[in-house]
């Protein structure tokens, strides 16, 4: 039975003692409830990796007996039973681990796909900037947002918004299986006040105190802030800056932004009800994309387009090509609704 890396069972160790010690701090009530949930989901992964870890000690401790000459033969025996018995019950334990762990390949890709953006958006020129991240426990992101600013960055990476699927072999799999898992990527226009009317009464605005690690507070003002739009019920949360003033300004962009891209998916959904063609509606139901390792290609299922250069499309080179594509074909797309209208 293959062997489970031990590097990666230590970091979820550590991250599950630093969530335990976080708890243990002086919290505001919301990330007491945040905690407590990931310890909830947490804690049946850590006990099975507990318990992997004290049976490859038992194991190890019945095979010295097996190997030893002067072991005798009734004592033989019985580690020879013992070591079938924890040899089956640390291929159960390995499985189950997998299976906990599967959250991580998710990330580490959403982490891949943020560096690609980050790439294609330098060779474009344009500045992007780290609003707030969620890493996960291996690496990657849980949920990263940033701000790209330069010209022309939301007419080409709008056709970004949906579904990315990855098919490639884990670090953790050490069969060569090969895995499926997927991000959501979420492209927000910047939208300026007239666009958007956020009328202060349909605001709830909660400020509490920032949380370091371990329960340290990052300051003692109370300069985190939580919004939340009540018609659409769509809530930001802001603590990176020591800024109260910078953190409100920060979560009422967003805010602005996922307001206004509701209102525009419910718009262009209306409009594309009796039209097909999806390009660029951000229908993020369905996969648009699927990033294939083990072939080396990247496939675009919106205008059925395949890549044999995934390596240079995940380095930012040649996502271009596929922006150009979708743009080509969306704009194409316009013109005979148009037409069609007329």
């Amino acid at each position: 039975m293959s062997m489970l890396p031990e590097a990666k069972l230590d970091l979820l160790l550590a991250h599950h003692a630093s969530l335990e010690a976080q708890i243990l701090g002086q919290l505001s009530s919301d990330r007491y409830v945040q905690l407590s949930r990931e310890l909830a989901e947490l804690n049946p992964l850590i006990d099975a990796v507990k318990a992997y870890r004290a049976i490859l000690k038992e194991l190890a401790e019945a095979e010295a007996l097996v190997a030893d000459p002067a072991t005798d033969a009734e004592m033989r025996a019985m580690a020879e039973t013992e070591r079938d018995t924890l040899t089956r019950r640390r291929s159960e334990l390995t499985q189950e681990i997998r299976a906990g762990t599967g959250g991580d390949e998710a990330a580490l890709f959403a982490g891949d796909l943020f560096r690609m953006y980050e790439r294609f958006a330098s060779l474009q020129g344009w500045n992007v900037e780290v609003i707030s991240a969620s890493d996960g426990t291996m690496g990657g992101y849980k949920e990263i947002i940033a701000e790209v600013k330069g010209r022309g960055a939301f007419a080409k990476l709008k056709f970004e918004s949906g579904v990315h699927r990855v098919q490639r072999v884990p670090d953790t799999e050490t069969q060569g299986r090969i895995h499926t898992s997927a991000a959501t990527v979420a492209v927000l226009p910047e939208v300026e006040d007239v666009d958007v009317e956020i009328r202060n009464e349909d605001l709830r605005i909660e400020t509490m105190r920032a949380q370091g690690a371990g329960g340290q507070h990052v300051n003692k003002t109370e300069s985190a802030i939580r919004i939340t739009h009540i018609p659409t019920g769509i809530v930001v949360s802001m603590q990176d800056s020591r800024s109260q003033h910078k953190n409100r300004a920060s979560a009422m962009n967003i805010l602005r932004s996922r307001i206004y891209d509701a209102e525009r998916q419910r718009l262009e959904a209306a409009r594309s009800a009796d039209r097909r063609e999806k390009v660029g509606s951000g229908d993020r139901s369905e996969r648009i994309r699927t990033y294939n390792f083990p072939q080396g290609r990247v496939s675009d299922h919106r205008i059925n387009l395949t890549l044999y250069k995934l390596p240079q499309v995940m380095s930012g080179e040649a996502l271009g090509e596929l922006i150009e594509a979708l743009t080509t074909e969306h704009q194409a797309a316009q013109l005979a609704a148009q037409g069609a209208a007329a």
